[in-house]
């Protein structure tokens, strides 16, 4: 985030309660899919909340949203303070593919940095991938 919009704070962490994060748009040429949110009563998703007044549109043109890559929705996060309404970016591509081995310790890494609990992230690392990473013959 600081190099996607580096005039935005974070803000706190929470969990979107009924979602589940997933990989999707594997056929749009990057080196597998990429990660999105989608509705599924059983799960949680951690995240990571951010101020980004001042970097909207710089977020926006990085996740592609004037392209209509990703598409911005409105949620309910639920943080240890409550319940807070904040904009996500979800894909908006079909759900399934094989994220990269790099994306994925990308993803999981920032899970960690921002406090996730242990077994969610070790969830992260075990996600199934198509070996494209720094330590592949890919």
């Amino acid at each position: 985030m600081t190099e996607r919009a580096p005039h935005s704070p974070m803000a706190g962490t929470g969990w979107l309660v009924g979602w589940r994060m997933t990989f999707g748009g594997e056929d749009l040429g990057w080196e597998g899919a990429l990660s999105t949110i989608v509705e599924d009563p059983g799960s949680q998703v951690f995240v990571v909340l951010y101020d980004v007044n001042n970097d909207e549109d710089r977020l926006d043109r990085w996740e592609g949203a004037e392209l209509g890559l990703y598409k911005k929705i409105r949620l309910r996060v639920q943080t240890l303070e409550g319940s807070v309404l904040a904009w996500l970016y979800v894909l908006d591509a079909y759900e399934g593919g094989l994220p990269s081995a790099r994306y994925v310790g990308v993803v999981a890494d920032a899970a960690e940095a921002a406090g996730a609990p242990a077994d969610y992230v070790n969830d992260l690392r075990t996600r199934p991938c198509n070996g494209i990473g720094p330590n592949s013959n890919n």
